[in-house]
């Protein structure tokens, strides 16, 4: 799920090695509640993630939880579920997906003494919430150096799921990777909605269309960062020249055999990582003093690369030729040889 993260975020918790869970009252008892987006456990991509950190944090400290889904995708329909958990006495609730970032700022507002986690590229700047987002231009950055070193014909293709104002951090992460790496490369952007409207990330018809249209251009890399609408690109790509890009999820599990057989890499969010690490912070009942920004008013964590909160999927074997110099680059980020956009400073 791509959005534009406030560089005030990336300077002040780029450095943050330890999570620091929100100020609410200490929990004596712990009862999970996870809210999920659209999709659920099951969806092979970001709910699953959620998942998998859920269950690791309750086998090590044994807690209680409860799980619910999304199934409306509507504003009201995220409050009620939000308002389901603390009434039932569930502390910490985690809410998976920046579309929970409205509803967790009213029901977080109005339970100060309820922890909350969100769970993607949102922000809310309440004191009883922690956001935790991903470096998402990093991951970006190395897929655009895949692209870069993968293409033929110097032209390289970035389909998003929703314009976000100014600047998608991913797009800019991946326009630097692939100039940084080939300068003669072509990159061309397309959208497939514009905010409010969230059915870009999950239009595959749409996908394929422009995807198609694309590969008629001579495009032979497509970085699909849309989400669910990825598998109108695999589809596209399917028995062509072309080399696919997923995003969020290792999206290699999706395709399909032929399919599988484009997939150059995707990026990746370890959501299970932020999951697990808010449930153990506030198990261990920390506070978040020193992880304030104080310019933008954000408790949480960025998950970057030197943390491990994002990478480069090598499922299919595709990517394995490139291996030494993705390292190389990967390395020169994280020691800050090579400094990563979030706006659109590249274009």
């Amino acid at each position: 799920m791509k959005k534009f993260l406030p560089i005030a975020l990336f300077s002040a918790v780029l450095a943050t090695t330890v999570l620091i869970a929100p100020q609410a009252s200490a929990v004596i008892k712990t009862k999970v509640g996870v809210a999920y987006d659209i999709g659920g456990p099951g969806d092979k991509s970001f709910n699953d993630l959620a998942a998998a950190g859920l269950l690791r944090a309750k086998k090590n400290y044994g807690f209680n939880s409860k799980e619910v889904s999304a199934t409306l995708g509507t504003e009201s329909e995220r409050e009620t579920r939000l308002q389901y958990l603390v009434s039932q006495g569930f502390n910490p609730v985690i809410a998976v997906g920046y579309r929970y970032a409205t509803a967790v700022k009213k029901i977080a507002s109005e339970n100060p003494n309820i922890a909350f986690g969100i769970v993607d590229d949102a922000t809310v700047d309440l004191l009883n919430v922690a956001s935790l987002v991903f470096a998402t231009n990093e991951s970006a950055y190395l897929a655009g150096v895949s692209a870069a070193l993968a293409t033929v014909t110097s032209k390289i293709g970035y389909i998003g799921a929703a314009t976000v104002p100014p600047y998608d951090a991913s797009e800019a992460g991946f326009i630097a990777g692939v100039k940084a790496t080939n300068s003669k490369a072509s990159v061309t952007v397309k959208y497939l909605t514009k905010l409010p409207d969230f059915n870009g990330y999950n239009d595959p018809t749409e996908s394929k269309a422009i995807a198609k249209a694309m590969i008629a251009n001579k495009v032979d890399v497509i970085f699909s960062a849309a989400d669910g609408s990825g598998a109108g690109t695999f589809a596209a790509a399917s028995g062509k020249a072309v080399w696919t890009i997923g995003s969020d999820s290792d999206q290699f599990s999706m395709a399909t055999d032929s399919q599988k057989k484009n997939m150059l890499t995707s990026t990746i969010k370890r959501v299970d990582v932020a999951v697990y690490d808010f449930i153990r912070t506030c198990v261990q009942g920390s506070s978040v003093n020193d992880v304030l920004d104080a310019q933008a008013g954000i408790y949480g964590r960025l998950y970057t690369l030197a943390l491990g909160g994002v990478e480069l999927s090598t499922s299919g074997g595709n990517i394995t030729k490139y291996k030494s110099q993705i390292s190389a680059v990967k390395n020169a980020i994280i020691s800050g040889k090579v400094t990563v956009p979030v706006d659109g400073s590249t274009k």
